[in-house]
């Protein structure tokens, strides 16, 4: 980190300090990737901070990132492109096959990933989604069998 990076640091720590944050080993982590890297979401600053720390949880990251910007050091909608649909590109999600554009971008919108505890990965298209929706309400008896899912929100 060059001198202006050391001094941009130090003025960000003393704003985290003045508003009332700890300044924790993990805050300082995901700081210096976002001061150091070149992260166009959230989701690529917890990966490279799990590679740092494998305890710190995508939680942490994302309060980290929403204190940074309510006290003004950042600007999602400059810095990160969170929301795809208002990009070109496609970020990677690391819970997607390869070859899934993954997360929420507008190419992969349609699908949902699902992550089972061996690892395995299931690409559900949002057709097949509804279907396996209504059928777990209607097994659970959430919802009887006579209605059926007319719109899918998320």
């Amino acid at each position: 980190m060059d001198v202006m990076g050391s001094e941009q640091r130090e003025i960000i720590i003393q704003q985290l300090r003045d508003s009332g944050c700890r300044i924790t080993k993990q805050r300082l982590t995901i700081l210096d990737i976002i001061l150091n890297g070149d992260p166009s979401c959230v989701k690529e600053i917890y990966r490279e901070a799990v590679k740092i720390d494998k305890n710190i949880g995508s939680a942490t990251v994302y309060r980290m990132v929403n204190t940074l910007e309510e006290i003004g050091v950042i600007n999602r909608k400059n810095m990160y492109q969170v929301d795809c649909s208002n990009c070109a590109k496609l970020c990677a999600d690391a819970d997607c096959e390869e070859g899934c554009p993954g997360g929420s971008c507008v190419a992969c919108e349609t699908n949902v990933v699902v992550t089972l505890d061996d690892d395995t990965k299931l690409v559900i298209g949002r057709a097949e989604l509804q279907k396996l929706l209504e059928a777990g309400l209607h097994a659970t008896g959430k919802v009887d069998k006579s209605h059926k899912i007319s719109r899918l929100a998320y």
